[in-house]
């Protein structure tokens, strides 16, 4: 098994402030722009952003949730070891709103369809947007792509690309694992 940094912690911080002013330019002041980390891991880029918009852009009313996708996948029974729920927490409506899904790697698409069919127990949006910190373009089985990218990675079906958090993981980092 090898391992390849493909971005380190200075990396990844200067591409989330990227992110976080193409969000303004797009929602100004998020009025009507709510932001849900998609569970699990989503949610540390997630909380990450909404942060960086209020800390370092004075972004003062962003709104953040969390969407547990677990039983809205369509491979969720496949498995043979029980599935364990992430937590939603989603305390506003979306009804109407502009809604900017975020998660770390975007891969197969198939976590991305079962957001979109787990949100509506909240609503009808108005609008929805992709936001990854990474895009693995050529391994898609839905035709899903994001708004927002912070890398796009070429990776080979038996490579995995993981991101470290510093909140969960001790570190701010993305690795591409050579199985």
């Amino acid at each position: 098994m090898s391992q390849k940094v493909l971005l380190t912690a200075k990396e990844i911080d200067i591409i989330l402030h990227r992110l976080a002013c193409q969000l303004i330019e797009n929602h100004n002041n998020f009025n009507n722009t709510v932001l849900i980390g998609i569970q699990p891991r989503g949610k540390y880029l997630a909380d990450r952003l909404a942060s960086m918009l209020k800390v370092n852009y004075s972004i003062a009313n962003v709104q953040l949730g969390h969407l547990d996708i677990t039983f809205f996948r369509d491979d969720f029974r496949r498995g043979d070891k029980p599935l364990e729920a992430n937590k939603t927490h989603i305390d506003f409506i979306v009804e109407d709103k502009n809604v900017v899904f975020i998660d770390d790697v975007l891969y197969t698409g198939r976590s991305i369809r079962a957001a979109l069919t787990a949100i509506q127990s909240f609503g009808r949006p108005k609008h929805i947007e992709l936001l990854t910190l990474i895009d693995r373009r050529f391994s898609r089985h839905l035709p899903i792509q994001p708004d927002y990218r912070g890398r796009q990675v070429d990776a080979i079906s038996n490579e995995r690309v993981i991101v470290n958090w510093k909140e969960n993981d001790g570190e701010d980092a993305v690795y591409l694992i050579n199985k």
